[in-house]
């Protein structure tokens, strides 16, 4: 379903924007086994889109070029589980819904797909239901879907730190031309965690008052993502993306993540636009998407 028949046939839609780390450091490990993290976030122009109308009973429907892959999905979808637990804390009020999920993010990819798509749910159904919960409560139902959905429920720039949970706005970064590829090869989280050398790596350290793109720039230029060298070595294809976004005039390069979805900074919309195009001639079968992310200040 195009985006604009999306929109004509659902009451209320939101769009579920690609989540992009842009810096990932591995600070710790709780006893319990989720690990601590400093994250440098911003969100992209592309991602899912949904679209939430009242009907009879709940349904929930598929649609874009990755929604085959999530098709017998059931109870695990996170969208029925955002519906649900919200659901819970409502009662009565909240009637039945037909949710259409429009998947246009690969799956698993590092970008927060699921992530997003949850929290656009929670967005999306407490306006069609007519609801508003304090910031905590719903802050709380966020966190119970997974780390990053509290992160996806803002939408904008911020640091993440701790399992995800501990939330800075960041209204000072900019908005970048980025150029983002995966070569549609899953990566197992658990694995490349496994694999990593060391858990208890600097933490993230910006310096006070940065201010326009190049200071970002460098700023982010200097940081890492800790996951990145292990996810290398379980889908070698996303060194080949990193040097193909670098040959193609990537500003930075970088991982998202847990991968496999890489990303490349460029000093213009046009620029990236030229090299996605480069990139989807030379590999037509991996996912390359031009986008532009969100400023601080949206």
């Amino acid at each position: 379903m195009p985006e604009e028949g999306l929109a004509e046939a659902f009451g209320v839609t939101e769009a579920a924007r690609a989540k992009i780390n842009l810096a990932l450091h591995v600070t710790g490990q709780r006893a319990d086994g989720y690990h601590l993290l400093d994250m440098l976030v911003t969100f992209a122009d592309c991602g899912d889109r949904l679209g939430f109308l009242p009907a009879q009973a709940d349904a929930f429907t598929l649609s874009g070029p990755f929604g085959k892959t999530l098709a017998g999905d059931g109870g695990t979808n996170l969208v029925l589980r955002a519906r649900d637990l919200l659901r819970e804390q409502l009662g009565a009020l909240a009637f039945p819904v037909h949710i259409h999920l429009q998947k246009n993010l690969p799956i698993a990819s590092g970008i927060g797909g699921g992530s997003a798509d949850a929290a656009a749910t929670l967005r999306g159904l407490m306006r069609l239901w007519g609801m508003d919960l304090p910031v905590e409560t719903l802050a709380g139902i966020a966190l119970k879907l997974g780390a990053d959905v509290p992160m996806c429920l803002e939408s904008r720039p911020l640091i993440a730190r701790g399992i995800g949970e501990r939330i800075e706005a960041v209204p000072e970064l900019p908005a970048f031309a980025m150029v983002l590829a995966n070569p549609l090869k899953g990566v197992s989280t658990p694995e490349v965690f496994r694999r990593l050398a060391a858990k208890d790596n600097s933490a993230l350290s910006l310096a006070a008052g940065l201010s326009g793109t190049s200071g970002w720039l460098t700023a982010i230029g200097s940081a890492r993502n800790d996951l990145e060298a292990p996810a290398r070595e379980l889908v070698p294809e996303i060194t080949m993306i990193s040097q193909m976004l670098q040959a193609h005039g990537a500003l930075i390069t970088r991982m998202s993540g847990s991968g496999a979805t890489c990303f490349g900074i460029f000093t213009s919309m046009a620029a990236a636009r030229e090299a996605a195009s480069a990139l989807h001639g030379e590999r037509p079968d991996w996912y390359v998407e031009a986008t532009e992310t969100v400023s601080g200040g949206m």
